[in-house]
C-alpha cells in the first residue's frame, strides 16, 4: 500500500489506497472493514472488482498515487483527486462517481502547475469563509523536492476546477510551504467532533541508513496541528492541537527583559530535551532593517545559510531561540528571525538553522528557512512556539504562519545536559515580552 485515504459513504467507512497491478501500474483500490462492530476494525476486505480507478491517457502509470479523501458534491456524486505528472507538469487529476466503484476522469485536472513534476499525497478541502466566500486549500507534496505546498483559492463544482487566490506567479516555488524544515507527505483529517481540520506530517531523516540502524527508528510523524485561516483569509495558519497543553508542568516565565546586541539569556529550571516554549519578541524600531533582495524571495533557505545565526552584524536580528544547547553554545539548533525592509514594506524572515546542531560531522545539518507573511511595522512584535522533544524542533512563527521542523541529534543529548537561551545578535536592541516554558510529560498511549 503506497498511501491511502479515509471516506465515509452511507456511514460507513471505506479505505481507498494505491496499489500495483500485476504489470506493475499504480493504480486506485478500495477497501471495507470486514466488522463494523470491531472499534477498532482492524482487518478488512478488498473486493475483487479493484481496481476502481486506473492511469489513462497520457497519465505514466509509475507515477499515479495517493488517493485523497473523497467529498460529496451537491449533486450526489462523490470526487477525489490523485496526484500524477504529465510531461514534467504535475496535476491533481480529478474522479468523480454515483456508487464509489464506478469512478470517471473529469474533463480537466483540479489543478496543474508547469515543471513541478510529481505531486504526491494531494489534499484538498474546504478550510473557512472570508468575506463570505468559501475558501478551499490544495495541499502538494511535491515529489521533486521533498517538500509539502499549499495554495488557497475557490472551487468551481460544476467545472470541477480550483483557481488560486494569487495567481500573480505560475512558479510553484512562490507557494507557501506546510513547514519549511523537514516535513513531507502530510496528510489532513475532519475532526467532526470538534469540527476543525488536524494535518499530520511525516518529519523524515536524512542521515545514512547505517545511522538509522544505530538508532533503531527512521522517521516520525509530527505534533497534530489544527489548520485555519488567517484573519483576512489570505493565509494559512497552522498550531498544535490543544490536547497536547495538558502534558505541560509547572510554567518558568519571564517577562520585559531588553536583549542588547550580543546578549543571550538563559531560561533556567527547565528539561530542554522535552519542553513547550512560547515566546513574543518587541521591536523598539525599525531603523535598522537591512535592505531587502527581491532575488532572496525563491529561496529563504539560501538566504539562511548566507547571513547566519551568529554574526553581529545583522540589523534587526537575528534574534530567537538557541535549543539544545551545550554549555559552552558548541552544540545548538538557532531559531530565529531577520527583518529586512522591502520597497514600502518588510520583510521578516524566520530560519531554523542546524549547522551547529551537533558535533557529529557526518550528520545532515542544513539551515530551513521561510518568511512570515505579517505586517510587522504595525504590530512591532512577533511571536514564536518552539516544541522540542529530544531529536525533533518543531516551530511556529508569527502566530503559526510559518513552521519549520528540524531533526537535530546534539551529542549533549546522551547525557541530557542541554540548555535553552533567547538571543539577540543584530546590531538593535529587542525585547522579550513575554517568555512561558513548560517541561512536557510523556504522552501516554493506550
Amino acid at each position: 500500500m503506497k498511501h491511502s485515504s479515509r471516506s465515509e459513504k452511507n456511514c460507513k467507512p471505506v479505505i481507498l489506497y494505491t496499489g500495483l497491478d500485476t504489470v506493475s501500474r499504480q493504480v486506485q483500490n478500495i477497501a471495507y472493514p470486514k466488522n463494523l462492530s470491531d472499534p477498532f476494525l482492524r482487518e478488512w476486505i478488498k473486493p475483487r472488482y479493484n481496481p476502481v480507478i486506473e492511469p489513462h491517457g497520457r497519465i505514466d502509470a509509475a507515477l499515479f498515487r495517493d488517493p485523497s479523501t473523497a467529498w460529496l458534491g451537491r449533486d450526489g456524486s462523490w470526487r477525489l483527486t490523485v496526484g500524477t505528472v504529465i510531461d514534467g507538469n504535475g496535476l491533481a487529476m480529478l474522479y468523480k462517481s454515483k456508487d464509489f466503484v464506478k469512478w470517471v476522469p473529469a474533463e480537466n485536472p483540479l489543478y496543474y502547475t508547469n515543471g513541478s513534476g510529481m505531486w504526491e499525497c494531494v489534499d484538498f478541502f474546504p478550510l473557512g469563509e472570508a468575506r463570505g466566500v468559501t475558501k478551499y486549500m490544495l495541499k502538494v507534496s511535491m515529489f521533486d523536492v521533498s517538500y509539502d505546498y499549499y495554495a488557497l483559492g475557490t472551487y468551481d463544482e460544476e467545472g470541477g476546477v480550483f483557481t488560486r487566490d494569487d495567481a500573480s506567479s505560475t512558479d510553484y516555488r512562490t507557494w507557501p510551504m506546510i513547514d519549511y524544515g523537514r516535513v513531507y507527505a502530510s496528510k489532513t483529517f475532519l475532526d467532526e467532533a470538534k469540527q476543525r481540520r488536524i494535518l499530520w506530517g511525516w518529519s523524515n531523516e536524512s542521515n545514512s541508513i547505517a545511522d538509522d540502524v544505530a538508532k533503531g527508528w527512521a522517521g516520525i510523524q509530527t505534533v497534530p496541528r489544527v489548520l485555519s485561516l488567517d484573519t483576512d483569509g489570505k493565509r494559512l495558519v497552522q498550531w498544535p492541537i490543544e490536547e497536547l497543553e495538558s502534558l505541560r508542568g509547572e510554567q518558568i516565565h519571564l517577562q520585559d527583559i531588553e536583549l542588547e546586541t550580543g546578549s543571550q539569556v538563559e531560561v533556567r529550571g527547565l528539561k530542554v530535551s522535552q519542553a513547550d516554549v512560547e515566546v513574543e519578541f518587541e521591536l523598539q524600531s525599525l531603523i535598522g532593517a537591512e535592505p531587502f533582495d527581491a532575488n532572496w524571495i525563491v529561496d529563504p533557505p539560501k538566504l539562511c545559510r548566507e547571513k547566519g545565526a551568529y554574526a553581529n552584524h545583522g540589523g534587526i536580528g537575528p534574534f530567537g531561540l538557541l535549543v539544545l544547547a551545550a554549555d559552552n553554545l558548541e552544540e545548538n539548533t538557532a531559531v530565529y528571525f531577520r527583518v529586512f525592509r522591502a520597497e514600502g514594506s518588510y520583510k521578516v524572515l524566520m530560519c531554523a538553522d542546524q549547522r551547529r546542531s551537533s558535533k557529529r560531522s557526518e550528520l545532515y545539518k542544513p539551515a530551513s528557512g521561510g518568511f512570515v507573511d505579517i505586517d510587522i511595522k504595525k504590530e512591532r512584535k512577533i511571536s514564536l512556539r518552539t516544541l522540542i522533544d529530544h531529536s525533533v524542533v518543531e516551530s511556529f512563527g508569527g502566530g503559526g504562519r510559518t513552521c519549520i521542523t528540524s531533526r537535530v541529534y546534539p551529542t549533549i543529548l546522551l547525557n541530557d545536559n542541554t540548555h535553552l537561551y533567547a538571543f539577540n545578535y543584530g546590531t538593535e536592541t529587542v525585547k522579550i515580552s513575554e517568555l512561558k516554558a513548560w517541561n512536557m510529560a510523556q504522552a501516554q498511549i493506550s
